[in-house]
């Protein structure tokens, strides 16, 4: 089997990774958009997402940290999950992305992922709550970051040293591990926050 026909399944995976990111980040993002222009119309409308004193994102959007660049954050992702939506339908469709558009892609889903995690902060330590919709922008963007890096690193696009390839590898072949790892450590972290109100759950 030739080099390029061993890519193409590889090729395919990344591309449904990519639709299936920005499809599920865009419709996170529109319903918060929704959710905030009803709450700023009325400030007493209850937002779907606000289901407990914990969980609930009513206040998240309309405070500081949801309009962290002037706007509301939920109007960036529409935009960026939409263009990682429709690169992700191109490269289904065979094309062939410019080596600059998967490091811009690179580039904004480490900035995405470094904000993500600012976002996480400032939900656990500081507004007090878990935002549903958020957390599903959490968890697309941490994985469109890992995968669309692997495949950069696999492809080339991002160099790796020769002293490298044996763990460019073993990160391939366990590529699953780590952002289980990584989603595992943001679900302890809500569990102890947030322990005194799961407990009186229970």
């Amino acid at each position: 089997m030739s080099t390029a026909a061993r890519q193409r399944p590889r090729g395919r995976r990344t591309g449904t990774l990519m639709v299936l990111t920005g499809v599920i980040g865009w419709l996170a993002a529109f319903q918060l958009a929704v959710e905030h222009g009803r709450v700023l119309k009325d400030p007493s409308h209850q937002a779907s997402c606000d289901i407990s004193p914990v969980v609930g994102c009513g206040s998240v959007t309309t405070g500081a940290q949801g309009n962290v660049f002037g706007f509301p954050n939920m109007l960036l992702g529409l935009g960026a999950f939409a263009a990682v939506a429709a690169l992700g339908v191109a490269v289904l469709g065979g094309a062939r992305l410019h080596r600059r558009v998967w490091l811009g892609l690179n580039a904004g889903a480490l900035a995405g992922v470094v904000f993500v995690h600012w976002l996480i902060y400032q939900s656990f330590y500081v507004l007090g709550r878990i935002c549903p919709y958020c957390a599903v922008v959490w968890v697309v963007t941490i994985a469109l970051f890992w995968y669309v890096t692997l495949r950069n690193l696999r492809s080339g696009v991002l160099p790796v040293p020769a002293a490298g390839r044996g763990l460019l590898d073993l990160l391939l072949d366990t590529h699953w591990m780590l952002p289980a790892a990584w989603y595992g450590l943001i679900a302890v972290l809500a569990l102890t926050r947030f322990w005194s109100y799961w407990s009186s759950l229970l």
